[in-house]
């Protein structure tokens, strides 16, 4: 396993919008991420900046390029583009973080 860490922008006004979003996640999707690889996925919401700060562990030889081109992936993202910043294919525009310490 190892670890995996980027952050997102929420739009503004949107924080319950989005925590409600995610507390009623579609159970498919979730079934997908974790036959994917991912697990311990967690995002975290800086409320002053609206940044998201997302952390996940990927299993050892993960291989995400399927991901994306999913349809239940992207039927997500349009789901979550009008609270989101994205791409023009609603993938959420993400920017990884690079990790510098870790402590178990």
């Amino acid at each position: 396993m190892y670890r995996n860490a980027f952050t997102m922008k929420l739009k503004p006004g949107f924080e319950a919008e989005y925590k409600k979003r995610h507390d009623e996640i579609w159970p498919e999707l979730v079934e997908l991420l974790s036959e994917s690889g991912i697990s311990d996925y967690s995002i975290f919401l800086d409320r002053e900046t609206g940044v998201l700060f997302a952390f996940q562990k990927l299993k050892d030889g993960f291989e995400g390029e399927s991901i994306p081109n999913n349809p239940i992936v992207k039927k997500w993202w349009a789901y979550m583009a009008d609270i989101m910043e994205t791409n023009k294919d609603n993938s959420p525009i993400e920017k990884p973080l690079i990790e510098v310490f870790h402590m178990d």
